[in-house]
């Protein structure tokens, strides 16, 4: 598959300098390589331009993966159109460690699990199990090539740029239309140059590129641009380091990032058992590196440069609460005291599928390796995600992982965990300010522990790690000392040069993929009509041409808005399979303009700011979504909303009255009172009490035994009490009504005769 389309990208920029006559940028070349036979005739330079492209390849995880195989079921079709995979790494929530997480996860989601499993293995997309690694690491392992087009439905799939391939993130409909065979619509990009001379040493790493290069560019400074990196510097860093680079452009809104072919790559590709790849890639070195003029006058080929001596970069810390709030850290002390910011940090955290190579976890081990033969370990927790199986399994063999358990580290599971909201912190309480630093991507309000209050800070692994030592943002380790228990004071010396590949080879995981079914005509794919995680699609009505108009402004975003804000991760990635549940979750994390609230949408017929949303069910398999007002009056613990009934729930009540909700949380208990009113006359009241236990296997498992014999005793109690009501006390029972909103359109209408509602 590679060489052809080496062999087409070759012809394509043949056509594609003809007519240009120019020079062309690396990102030039890819691009044309894969663009469709009607814009290789076009100079896509000269005004906005939408381009339709033919990607190598798409890679899905598994909350953004079940929308796209719901839609792609759509389609008709037996199997993809081109290389598929589907990776499960977002929904394993980092709880206590590797191990146990992953089991609990699978069994909290084994029915999502076996929905892309069984849909994977029919339409013949592969499936990485549960544990296997996050998918940018995984796919870097296995699937990127140099000169490559890959789309992926996550953000972050421009970490693939570290081998050289333009790797964009996507939505689930771009990736559902290009598997299905459709070509993928790009507005055509602008290109940023990052010319890097010079070479890193000391505590500075690939890292601190990307981070210094944020702090340029600003969240929004890629905005449809690919950023190309090139000169000297650039074959200086490893093809993992490279990566780190290329994944962090997303925090910038670039399209993608992309390094040229070189010798990194090439052992890499060798490393991981791609010979044949890299000797491709020396056969058609020229088409995956720019054309030697760019280099020497690069301001007449791109729209932007930027320049960076890497002899020269300090090691820099990002954040709080943005990606390009940088800073060398030789200036975050002077910002912790300036800003207020929590000095103490509470919990450290290196890996991910940006920082988690064996190069980087090395360099993370040699500074444990000194704090270890000074008996200093971690001040606070230390948590570590690897980035794949293939990973974890190499620095376990190594003895990385020994080291960094030897000063107090936690191993995670292969998976995204508490990078993107998938962490439980029982530790803290509610509104509790604290400071955590990672060596993640991402650091948006709330990203990595639902917690708004949490300041997150970014810097490489060997930082991190090193501030886990010192406990504070203050210590600065290139000028900083640790104490040990004997009272002697030491400095760390910066981490010793690893190694970019390891030395015995990577340990190959077994277990972790499963291909797609050589029998697709026998694999069924099931998906329960009454599932809360997934709800199968079905086709919408044909468009008649006209416009929405005249609609009610809800809610302006004001500030930053990305995809954190627009639908916030955490709890609500279990609901990505079903789409009305998911619409719930829609500017969530958005701050409104209206009034500075976040998450709080304006009601245009109150004109009030509306904000907690209560979804009742009844037994008929309904739900109804409650948007509560502002609290009324109410104690200074507790919360109060009033909100007009719209849904019948009971045969022996009507729909009409009030319900007031009461929501009480403590650190120990949360309370909720419901009460129903009626002409200001309480008809109903009803409370849930829980109270708040640490997780442990002890206590799941007890809650789930507890939680089977409530379900089923509470049932019984419910019919018998319906027959006391009814038979006994001669209860009047209500006939269900049509639903309010259908209700309010068929009066509006003049149909309300023909609706046929069933008596309940």
């Amino acid at each position: 598959m590679v060489e052809k389309v080496y062999k087409k990208s070759k012809e394509n920029i043949k056509k594609f300098r003809a007519l240009l006559n120019r020079p062309l940028t690396l990102t030039e070349k890819i691009l044309a390589g894969h663009l469709e036979e009607e814009f290789l005739n076009k100079n896509l330079d000269e005004t906005t331009n939408y381009v339709f492209l033919k990607p190598d390849r798409v890679a899905l995880q598994d909350v953004t993966g079940q929308m796209v195989m719901l839609q792609f079921m759509q389609a008709g079709l037996n199997s993809v159109t081109l290389p598929t995979t589907v990776h499960c790494d977002h929904l394993i929530q980092a709880r206590t460690e590797g191990e146990s997480d992953t089991k609990l996860a699978i069994y909290e989601n084994n029915e999502v699990y076996k929905f892309l499993e069984t849909s994977s293995s029919k339409y013949g997309a592969g499936f990485w199990n549960p544990g296997a690694g996050i998918i940018h690491q995984v796919v870097l392992e296995n699937y990127a090539f140099p000169g490559g087009l890959m789309i992926g439905t996550d953000s972050h799939t421009p970490n693939a740029g570290g081998l050289g391939m333009i790797a964009v993130g996507v939505g689930g409909v771009d990736a559902a239309e290009t598997m299905a065979g459709m070509p993928w619509e790009l507005l055509y990009p602008k290109r940023i140059g990052v010319f890097l001379k010079g070479k890193m040493n000391g505590w500075t790493a690939p890292k601190d590129v990307i981070l210094y290069v944020a702090g340029k560019l600003s969240v929004s400074g890629g905005t449809n641009s690919i950023i190309e990196y090139f000169g000297p510097g650039a074959t200086s860093i490893s093809c993992t380091g490279k990566a780190t680079i290329t994944n962090m452009g997303a925090e910038i809104g670039a399209t993608c990032s992309i390094f040229p072919y070189d010798k990194r790559m090439e052992t890499y590709l060798k490393s991981t058992n791609r010979e044949d790849i890299a000797e491709l890639a020396n056969q058609y070195a020229e088409l995956l590196q720019a054309d030697p003029e760019i280099e020497n006058n690069p301001e007449q080929y791109f729209d932007k440069v930027i320049e960076i001596d890497l002899s020269t970069l300090e090691p820099h810390v990002v954040g709080p609460h943005t990606p390009d709030l940088a800073r060398p850290i030789s200036r975050l002390s002077d910002d912790v005291e300036d800003n207020n910011y929590i000095d103490d940090i509470s919990v450290a955290l290196i890996g991910s599928c940006t920082n988690s190579s064996y190069e980087d976890m090395s360099r993370s081990s040699s500074v444990a390796k000194q704090a270890q033969l000074h008996g200093i370990k971690a001040k606070i927790p230390l948590l570590i995600t690897p980035g794949s199986e293939q990973i974890r399994s190499t620095i376990e063999r190594d003895g990385q992982i020994e080291t960094l358990k030897s000063i107090g580290a936690t191993v995670l599971a292969n998976a995204c965990g508490p990078c993107i909201g998938q962490w439980q912190r029982p530790e803290l309480k509610e509104g509790q300010k604290n400071s955590i630093v990672t060596s993640f991507n991402r650091n948006f309000p709330g990203r990595n522990d639902g917690k708004r209050n949490t300041m997150n800070f970014i810097a490489s692994p060997e930082i991190v790690t090193a501030l886990a030592l010192g406990g504070s943002l203050s210590f600065n380790p290139l000028e900083d000392f640790l104490e040990t228990h004997d009272g002697k004071k030491i400095k760390l010396s910066p981490p010793l040069i690893a190694p970019e590949v390891p030395e015995k080879g990577f340990v190959i995981a077994e277990n972790v993929y499963v291909p797609p079914s050589e029998n697709p005509e026998e694999v069924e794919v099931m998906i329960d009509p009454n599932s809360d995680r997934l709800q199968k699609l079905e086709p919408f009505k044909s468009w008649n041409g006209n416009d929405f108009t005249e609609l009610s402004l809800m809610l302006k975003a004001k500030g930053k808005c990305t995809t954190d804000h627009i639908s916030p991760a955490g709890p609500w990635l279990r609901l990505r399979g079903h789409l009305d549940k998911l619409s719930d979750n829609l500017l969530l994390g958005a701050v409104n303009a209206f009034s500075n609230d976040v998450g709080k949408a304006k009601n245009m017929l109150t004109d009030k700011i509306e904000n907690c949303a209560v979804e009742v069910h009844n037994t008929f398999n309904e739900s109804h979504l409650y948007i509560l007002n502002s609290p009324t009056a109410g104690s200074s613990k507790s919360s109060k909303y009033t909100h007009e009934k719209q849904f019948h729930v009971s045969p022996f009540i009507g729909r009409e009255g009030n319900y007031e909700f009461e929501f009480e949380l403590t650190a120990t208990y949360l309370k909720i009172n419901i009460t129903l009113f009626h002409n200001n006359q309480p008809i109903i009241s009803t409370r849930y009490l829980g109270e708040l236990i640490p997780l442990t296997r002890k206590n799941l498992f007890l809650n789930i035994r507890q939680l089977i014999f409530t379900v089923l005793l509470t049932e019984s109690r419910i019919l018998k009490q319906a027959y006391k009501l009814h038979f006994r006390k001669k209860l009047p029972l209500f006939n269900k009504p049509i639903p309010l909103a259908m209700t309010k359109i068929a009066l509006s209408r003049g149909f309300i005769s023909k609706l046929k509602i069933p008596f309940v």
